[in-house]
């Protein structure tokens, strides 16, 4: 299994393409479907679904778009899955004023759910905090740890179900994970898992 940014370091949240062989994944639709799809195009992919760390708007843009022309599944934790559908909780109302609504996922995700992808398996580990219902997707060797760590910082909790008791037990989660992982966050560069959880103790 490997991950590929897409247009990577844009403004707003990384978009990730999570390939096996010929099938992918996208993580996080946040920037324009032309993009997404080419990179698909490029791997001599087919995309089975959208995978989705959390649910603010940033993480979210392009997800109606993308299910448009597609008609791949969404995949949200069940906490978040509101998010979708309220543009106040989805945060976008408190940074433009207006709301900004999606169509609800296909798919509901617990902690310890299986995605397939191909002959190999991605494994949803809930990690609240940033918002009630962020996860981190464990593939193989790497991990996709949207908004809850960054290489060198962790998300916010002020917004809609975000709390600082449950993200430290998030953090304190992903310790039990080998400490070579690579992490691919859902805003900035690489890092990996033990120098990240090293670097958000600063934050604790």
């Amino acid at each position: 299994m490997r991950i590929e940014a897409v247009c990577p370091y844009s403004f707003g949240a990384n978009t990730y393409l999570i390939l096996s062989e010929r099938h992918a994944l996208v993580v996080d639709p946040a920037c324009s479907v032309d993009a997404i799809l080419g990179a698909v195009a490029k791997n001599d992919a087919a995309l089975e679904g959208i995978l989705l760390t959390h649910g603010h708007f940033d993480h979210t843009v392009s997800i109606d778009t993308l299910r448009r022309a597609t008609a791949v599944p969404a995949h949200i934790h069940e906490r978040d899955a509101i998010m979708l559908t309220d543009g106040k909780k989805n945060a976008y109302y408190s940074f433009y004023g207006k709301e900004c609504v999606h169509a609800p996922a296909e798919i509901l995700l617990k902690d310890g759910d299986k995605i397939k992808l191909g002959d190999e398996q991605i494994e949803v580990i809930h990690t609240p905090g940033h918002s009630g219902g962020s996860v981190c997707f464990h593939c193989g060797d790497f991990l996709v740890t949207g908004d809850t760590l960054f290489a060198e910082s962790i998300g916010r909790c002020d917004l809609w179900s975000g709390s600082e008791y449950e993200i430290v037990a998030s953090l304190n989660k992903l310790r039990s994970l080998p400490r070579a992982l690579k992490i691919f966050a859902g805003h900035g560069g690489t890092s990996t898992l033990g120098d990240a959880l090293d670097n958000a103790a600063y934050y604790l």
